[in-house]
């Protein structure tokens, strides 16, 4: 089911589809490839909507900075410099985070209308982003194909080529709050993922190379622990990249019994707890878990690569399944 959701400055239209499928009712974009509502039922049968969002247009474009529900790219979180060497070449990049750049520069892949075309329980958005695009090399083919399946779960299925080689690192930026958008703070909650290390940070939260512990640490969330606030780091899932999705994390509201589990063929995930939130949203009102490469790969050889060749496909899927208990 589509319809349109509103019409940007120079009259280009927005549309929302909605999927539907084993209690899960999700509304997505084609501005941004934005997941708007995600609605799916507590213990006792009550529905409500789990993402934070907007109810117009206008919300996401007054409000761009928190990414709210959008996909990222080219290349998600940080990188160094807005600066990177590929082949023996150095790419400059826009920066749009102080000197650095940030999910995809000042007009990333969240910012762009998508072409959209319905699939078996689902949508496939997909786009061409053009050689040199916020400085990034190669024209890179790309589509997000999202799915509900039998159970409910939330599929998000990445892929692209390219005509030169480039980097690549794309996630979905949702804010999650299992008790519902307009129950405050999400610091209640308790998160388990399965990473014994992490990528810490500088003060400008890019990572200094070094793949820490966790062990004794705030970081330690091996065995469920509320989350609390202060996070904005990528932590080293232990399965690695994995061609399936693996569970990595699991996300209980206790108030409502609603859990999110997460699994995904990346090897890390953002936990930022969304300390700075604009108004109407308070502090930490939702939760983002962002599967996802290393920040600042493409400066780090030692990290996961995220360099895409041509006559490769790049392939990624992270799955958001619900039950409550």
């Amino acid at each position: 089911m589509t319809g349109l959701f509103g019409t940007l400055s120079d009259g280009t239209e927005v549309h929302r589809w909605t999927l539907e499928r084993a209690g899960t009712r999700v509304e997505i974009l084609t501005y941004g490839g934005i997941v708007r509502s995600l609605e799916t039922p507590d213990r006792e049968g009550r529905t409500a909507n789990v993402v934070l969002g907007f109810p117009t247009l206008d919300g996401y474009l007054t409000h761009p900075e928190p990414y709210f529900g959008a996909l990222v790219g080219r290349y998600a979180n940080r990188i160094a410099g807005a600066r990177f060497p590929l082949d023996g070449a150095v790419y400059a990049l826009e920066p749009n985070d102080g000197t650095h750049s940030l999910h995809g520069g000042t007009r990333g892949f969240d910012k762009r209308v998508w072409d959209a075309e319905p699939v078996q329980h689902g949508l496939r958005l997909s786009r061409v982003s053009p050689h040199g695009e916020e400085g990034f090399p190669g024209r890179l083919e790309v589509s997000a194909t999202y799915t509900l399946d039998a159970s409910g779960a939330l599929r998000i299925t990445y892929e692209a080529v390219t005509d030169a080689p480039t980097v690549l690192n794309l996630t979905s930026h949702g804010y999650v709050n299992l008790a519902g958008p307009d129950a405050g703070p999400a610091d209640g909650h308790e998160l388990r993922i399965a990473a014994s290390r992490f990528t810490p940070v500088d003060a400008d939260l890019i990572p200094t190379g070094e793949l820490t512990d966790v062990s004794g640490s705030r970081f330690d969330f091996r065995e469920p622990r509320k989350t609390g606030s202060g996070y904005d780091h990528n932590f080293v899932l232990d399965k690695g990249v994995t061609a399936a999705p693996e569970e990595v994390a699991e996300l209980h509201d206790p108030a409502s019994g609603r859990t999110l589990t997460l699994s995904t063929t990346e090897p890390g995930l953002q936990l930022y707890t969304a300390d700075h939130l604009p108004v109407p949203f308070v502090p930490g009102a939702g939760i983002a878990l962002e599967t996802q490469h290393f920040p600042d790969s493409p400066n780090h050889p030692h990290f996961p690569s995220t360099v895409l060749r041509p006559g490769q496909t790049f392939r990624s899927e992270t799955v958001y399944g619900f039950s409550a208990r």
